[in-house]
């Protein structure tokens, strides 16, 4: 079967990569009951972040921590590909609306930020000419296409304190206005008060009175 044809007959499934990325996309899409341009993206910068920094990926301890600039399928095809999860506390969302993500190895302290090169989706084209859709062309060209026509790597240095991020297991304060409890060291102190962030004027809510 043909690639164009394969698009037609399966649209929201196509996969046409070698293995392993094959494999990826295969659990990715489970998760997510297709398959999209998103998700190979976050797939084949998690594989070449593994290159990159020569490391064994998907990961089975926590070595590799990843940075994610948006959220979405995309994260979910770097989780897919690098073993870097939210639940496991080895990925962090910083959500600057940016299909990209940094890839830090955690004993090394070396950094690589990886994002596609902004010409990609003209040079997708090329590898699915005859694809029903622009978005069908995305899906299978970024399977196919060779590294350098896809992805930049970039090494980079952290200006967050990731020590301070991972924190440690087991920490735990009182917040002394709210009287909820904190883990992971996010506390702050404010007028000799430990409080939350939120208590301390950084959170994301405000609260009403219930009806």
């Amino acid at each position: 079967m043909s690639i164009d044809e394969l698009i037609d007959s399966a649209s929201l499934q196509a996969v046409v990569a070698p293995e392993p990325l094959a494999d990826l996309l295969r659990r990715s899409s489970a998760m997510h009951r297709h398959l999209c341009p998103r998700q190979v993206l976050g797939a084949r910068m998690g594989m070449y972040a593994g290159e990159l920094l020569g490391l064994a990926l998907p990961q089975t301890n926590k070595r590799l921590y990843t940075f994610v600039e948006t959220d979405g399928c995309f994260a979910d095809g770097v989780s897919v590909a690098t073993g870097c999860w939210l639940g496991r506390r080895t990925m962090r969302l910083i959500d600057v609306g940016k299909v990209a993500a940094t890839f830090v190895d955690t004993q090394s302290g070396q950094a690589v930020r990886i994002a596609p090169r902004p010409d990609v989706r003209e040079l997708a084209r090329g590898y699915a000419p005859n694809a029903r859709s622009r978005w069908h062309a995305y899906l299978i060209a970024y399977q196919l296409m060779p590294l350098n026509e896809l992805l930049n790597a970039q090494p980079v240095t952290l200006t967050v304190d990731l020590k301070a991020i991972i924190s440690r297991n087991g920490l735990r304060a009182m917040c002394e206005q709210c009287g909820e409890e904190i883990i992971n060291a996010r506390e702050v102190i404010h007028d000799g008060k430990v409080l939350c962030r939120t208590c301390a004027g950084e959170g994301y809510y405000a609260t009403v009175d219930r009806v």
